[in-house]
């Protein structure tokens, strides 16, 4: 069965769905999260306006750069402007950013429930939150890792030292020469641990989570399961959005529920089983407690 087309539109009276999925929850086996973007950003992680501005504006005067996504992608002309940029853009987002409200909500709503999240976030706000690091499954990696550039191993790095000290000494958007990280194996150059490519390091860890993960499907099999998506876009359908459709199609006793603000649809054939709010992901949470 094919779910990647013809969604229906979003249902509209999202707080009457507010209070459908309430009653999914309490009568859920399980619950399987699957959070995108949209759940940072409605926590606060914007990567453009005044938040960008605050704290990249020298950037954004010497490259033009616009937006925390297109400066990690920027050619910059060294290693040491590069560094410069991820180290500052890995301490506003990884280390010097507080847990948001939607993934405490969150948090609250799973309390004592049966559940697993799955999740394309790179902020780690799931587990400056509280969550239990065995239910949780990062997909395309973490900004507090880093990974050989080529790369030569499958292993990865914690940064956090080296990157506050690359942001304490830079100058004039440089990283001194000495700080910029290279493979202790191989000695090319470090690289985020961020799946943008097909060099991403799939480390133990990662494959663990995985298996978790599987493991909680097969384990759920049949059950009352309950699908949340949070806000999932259409960038990487394939890892949240496409699995939830299809394995709510082939459990019958399962609830499929897509929270996202101005993206809120599901496929016709959930018809009855779906839940589309079309709302902020934190202001939904919150009235769910």
């Amino acid at each position: 069965m094919s779910l990647q087309r013809g969604t229906s539109p979003s249902t509209g009276g999202c707080w009457a769905e507010v209070e459908r999925l309430r009653q999914a929850l309490a009568a859920a086996d399980a619950v399987v999260v699957g959070a995108g973007a949209g759940l940072s950003t409605s926590a606060g992680l914007t990567y453009t306006g005044e938040r960008f501005e605050k704290n990249f504006a020298d950037f954004k005067a010497r490259y033009g750069i616009g937006d925390m996504y297109s400066g990690g992608f920027y050619p910059y002309g060294s290693l040491e402007e590069y560094w410069a940029w991820w180290s500052r853009q890995i301490l506003l987002n990884r280390y010097d950013q507080p847990p948001g409200g939607p993934y405490l909500d969150l948090l609250r709503l799973l309390a004592g429930r049966d559940y697993f999240v799955l999740t394309t976030n790179v902020d780690h706000q799931f587990q400056l939150a509280g969550f239990d690091k065995r239910r949780l499954f990062y997909t395309q990696g973490d900004y507090g890792l880093w990974q050989c550039s080529r790369p030569c191993h499958d292993r990865t790095y914690d940064n956090e030292e080296a990157v506050r000290q690359m942001v304490r000494r830079q100058r004039d958007q440089r990283v001194p020469g000495e700080l910029v990280p290279r493979c202790p194996v191989c000695g090319a150059p470090m690289a985020m641990n961020l799946r943008c490519d097909g060099r991403f390091v799939e480390d133990e860890g990662w494959h663990e989570a995985a298996l978790r993960y599987r493991a909680f499907l097969e384990g759920h099999r049949g059950r009352r399961l309950l699908f949340l998506e949070l806000g999932v876009g259409g960038n990487t359908p394939v890892i949240i959005k496409y699995p939830f459709w299809q394995m709510s199609a082939e459990n019958p006793r399962a609830t499929y529920c897509c929270i996202n603000l101005g993206e809120a649809s599901a496929p016709r054939e959930l018809a009855g089983r779906a839940i589309c709010i079309d709302a902020d992901i934190g202001q939904a949470l919150a009235a769910l407690g």
